[in-house]
């Protein structure tokens, strides 16, 4: 069965999850963080996608960006996949692969989940009981959020500048977000749509993308067919 195409469009945000393959590490020592997220930077100016919320995990990577084009964010994930791979194999002398297949991704409807996406994001190193606060963890975006730290990868999406009228605002405005956790069925909500390759939205907005590309975007109901 071939592939469902992935659902993007240009100036949209994307929530992208890429995995180590069978879940193994990709991530082994400080230097390799560094070198990931400076080819992020890189790769993301070079192709037309604007990062706004990233974590490093040891054995996955979650993005937030909005692509300038349908074809950004497959091409800076693709160059910044291949050259981080050949990096790890000459570093750590070993060959094949390092990513499982394909990067998973979810369209997103900025004015209900854009911000869910980036506590989803930031929080991760706190589900998996890595730290208490995702402020203790340098491998994310959150301490340049949150509290303004120099970062030259991100730029912020309309809905982050519209937190205040100052970074000092947004980032007191940013912080209140993280007072409560995420739900269960929210957490559940996003990893199914991520997974599947469909948007995370209202039916609206899911009607409105399906619209656009001609094509379900959403997941299909469970039974048989109409008509049998």
């Amino acid at each position: 069965m071939p592939r469902r195409p992935r659902i993007v469009l240009p100036n949209v945000p994307l929530h992208i999850i890429q995995r180590g393959n069978n879940r193994q590490a990709c991530f082994y020592a400080r230097q390799d963080y560094h070198i990931y997220l400076e080819w992020l930077g890189k790769y993301a100016v070079e192709t037309g996608c604007t990062v706004h919320a990233y974590v490093l995990m040891t054995n996955h990577v979650h993005l937030l960006l909005t692509p300038e084009n349908s074809e950004s964010a497959g091409h800076m994930m693709k160059k910044l996949g291949q050259r981080y791979v050949q990096y790890v194999n000459r570093t750590y002398r070993r060959s094949g692969t390092l990513w499982e297949g394909r990067y998973r991704s979810c369209l997103i409807q900025s004015e209900i989940y854009l911000y869910t996406c980036h506590r989803y994001i930031e929080l991760n190193p706190v589900r998996a009981k890595l730290v208490d606060h995702p402020a203790d963890y340098p491998w994310s975006s959150y301490q340049a959020n949150g509290h303004g730290m120099s970062n030259g990868i991100l730029k912020p999406h309309p809905l982050y500048e519209a937190l205040g009228s100052d970074m000092t605002e947004r980032q007191i405005a940013y912080r209140e977000l993280y007072r409560h956790e995420l739900g269960p069925d929210v957490i559940d909500k996003i990893r199914k749509s991520t997974n599947g390759n469909f948007v995370l939205g209202d039916r609206r907005f899911a009607e409105q993308i399906e619209a656009k590309l001609g094509r379900r975007a959403t997941p299909g109901r469970s039974g048989r067919p109409k008509g049998y």
